[in-house]
């Protein structure tokens, strides 16, 4: 396990506006028959009232608007934005549909304790195992980090979690820096974006919407090319020039999607048609 920095300088009688901040190395298949992982650090921010996970990115772009008075944002599909209670298992999820969507799941893990331990610099690391999601887990978690958190959803271990990868080597979470923030990190690339609040749902309701999306991924774009024949539209690099092309470009993007359906909670996969 390649951890980079980690500055740990707890004072915990003066956190109370102050945000402890975790950057993980996510390393994620979106295909699980890809070879090579995808790599991308994540932020968990430790807040005195909340946690919140999402893409280290969005904190970079946030600098530059606030340095450079901007209002850029970012929002990638491929990443997940976690946001829960302090000591709670209640996660709310957002993701992105067009708008911003947001909905709350109960994901409570149940862990197993192991003996076996090992050494990172100066902290000792103790095993956990869980199935979570669908999938098995390992964890290795620090008790001298006296906050039970950790990247996604994962927490609840008498710890820190250093690192937590599955059995089928499609998902790692794997600490590499931390350090603490003199005041509470505002998130309104979070709840606001560009403006709009996300709007409240459920799981079943992202399921139909993921599923019209599935159906009929260029439903918009074929509908205005039927009023503007004579417009230029282009897909993916593909320009259009007759309504007979879409039935090509609607199965590669069927194809793609359910060659990249590998959510971390596998459970929750929807089942696309084959065809």
């Amino acid at each position: 396990m390649k951890i980079f920095v980690l500055i740990f300088t707890f004072s915990f009688a003066l956190i109370s506006a102050q945000t402890h901040r975790f950057i993980y190395e996510f390393k994620y298949k979106q295909n699980p028959k890809q070879t090579e992982f995808q790599k991308v650090n994540m932020t968990l921010d430790v807040n005195p009232e909340n946690v919140k996970f999402y893409n280290y990115r969005y904190v970079e772009i946030d600098s530059t608007n606030i340095t450079k008075g901007q209002n850029s944002q970012l929002w990638d599909n491929s990443t997940n934005v976690i946001v829960r209670s302090k000591n709670s298992n209640t996660n709310s999820n957002y993701t992105m549909i067009n708008d911003v969507f947001v909905f709350d799941t109960e994901d409570k893990i149940d862990w197993n304790l192991d003996k076996e331990t090992k050494k990172f610099e100066n902290y000792t690391l103790q095993k956990a195992t869980s199935n979570f999601g669908g999938r098995k887990w390992t964890a290795w978690f620090s008790k001298e980090i006296n906050i039970s958190e950790g990247p996604y959803k994962f927490r609840g271990l008498p710890g820190l979690i250093f690192q937590i990868y599955d059995d089928q080597n499609n998902f790692d979470f794997t600490l590499v820096k931390s350090f603490k923030l003199n005041s509470t990190y505002k998130t309104p690339f979070i709840e606001s974006f560009y403006g709009q609040k996300p709007i409240k749902t459920t799981q079943e309701n992202i399921n139909k919407m993921l599923m019209n999306e599935y159906n009929d991924p260029y439903h918009e774009t074929r509908e205005q090319f039927k009023k503007n024949p004579k417009t230029t539209f282009s897909i993916n690099g593909t320009d259009i020039k007759d309504i007979s092309q879409f039935k090509e470009l609607t199965e590669s993007r069927r194809k793609f999607i359910r060659e990249n359906n590998n959510p971390i909670e596998i459970d929750k996969a929807l089942k696309y048609p084959q065809n």
